[in-house]
């Protein structure tokens, strides 16, 4: 808040003496999975969400069934935006690119029905306890390996 903005709030009277900041809502991109089938339900999603108020730049791919809006919106309201007025069912994107989980092909965590190169983001109990490989013990795994004979002496 700058100096102008304090002392402009210290002069007005049009409010009187209680008065309540309003926030502003912040810039954010917002990814919603939809299904859809045709150009024609392509149309209907990005129609029905370039109406809302604070949205500035609406992307649609229809074959990773993926809706990216960028504006000043909050993502509940656009998930339910979409929803009311195409009549299908809509949700937050729940996947992030495959290099990022530390297990992808674990249980809960690979989807078949993810577009390629993403799977299920999952803060899982149940799959923080697979541990990854420490470096020792893929040096002492290769070391031994049939693939690479030649990393051993004593075969």
């Amino acid at each position: 808040m700058g100096a102008l903005d304090h002392i402009s709030e210290l002069f007005d009277c049009s409010h009187g003496s209680s008065k309540k900041f309003k926030k502003r809502k912040q810039l954010q991109t917002v990814e919603v999975k939809v299904k859809m089938d045709c150009e024609g339900c392509e149309r209907k999603v990005k129609k029905s969400v370039e109406g809302m108020k604070g949205v500035t730049q609406v992307e649609v791919e229809r074959k990773a069934n993926k809706v990216t809006v960028v504006g000043y919106v909050e993502p509940s309201k656009v998930v339910k935006r979409i929803a009311h007025r195409t009549g299908k069912k809509a949700e937050l994107w729940p996947y992030v690119p495959y290099d990022v989980v530390a297990h992808p092909y674990a249980p809960g965590v690979y989807d078949k029905k993810a577009p390629a190169g993403y799977v299920r983001m999952a803060d899982d109990p149940q799959v923080s306890h697979l541990a990854r490989a420490s470096s020792t013990e893929v040096r002492y795994t290769t070391a031994f390996s049939d693939e690479n004979p030649a990393a051993c002496a004593v075969m």
